[in-house]
């Protein structure tokens, strides 16, 4: 297989995410609005790149106050930080694993990353268009980000944890002959 290019295929990847909740518990969330491409070249898996750009206002952890507040100036400041992007710089592989490094920007702020990816195979669906499906993740601390918006607890501790683990599940359509990628 040469080299290929894919669209996320949204309605089929999620964007999931975890941080600790008062020392003790996780509050789990995702988004929901986001697109993005990736070029795999199965002979040279470093020639392979990811790029995702993802709605920060898409914000879902299942309370609205809560994620109102994620929206604002204390933590994503949708208004003024719109997006949230991953730009690959590297793809290396690691036995039956990736490792896909590259730029994570948030709030204006770009750091480098490494994604550990797992590609789960390839296959037509019923419709005849070639589907591909990853999995990945990886942990950021949020302060690195500009995110450091907390309340300390008369127990001790903090409101908000510092560590966020990010999980991702893609699924991509290969582009069509003669058609770009998104």
């Amino acid at each position: 297989m040469a080299t290929t290019s894919w669209n996320i295929d949204t309605t089929h990847t999620g964007i999931h995410f975890s941080v600790r909740h008062m020392v003790v518990a996780k509050v789990r969330g995702s988004f929901t609005k986001f697109g993005g491409t990736l070029t795999l070249d199965d002979a040279n898996p470093s020639a392979s790149a990811v790029s995702v750009s993802i709605e920060a206002a898409s914000i879902s952890t299942g309370v609205e106050q809560r994620d109102n507040h994620l929206r604002s100036p204390d933590f994503f400041d949708v208004e003024k930080f719109p997006a949230i992007t991953f730009q690959s710089t590297k793809v290396e592989p690691s036995g039956k694993h990736l490792k896909v490094t590259g730029q994570l920007s948030i709030r204006g702020i770009s750091r480098e990353v490494v994604l550990e990816a797992e590609q789960l195979g390839i296959a037509k669906d019923p419709w005849g268009n070639t589907k591909a499906a990853f999995e990945a993740k990886t942990s950021i601390n949020r302060s690195d980000f500009g995110l450091t918006w907390n309340q300390a607890l008369e127990a001790g501790g903090v409101l908000v944890g510092e560590k966020i683990e990010i999980a991702l599940e893609v699924q991509a359509a290969q582009a069509q002959p003669g058609e770009k990628a998104a």
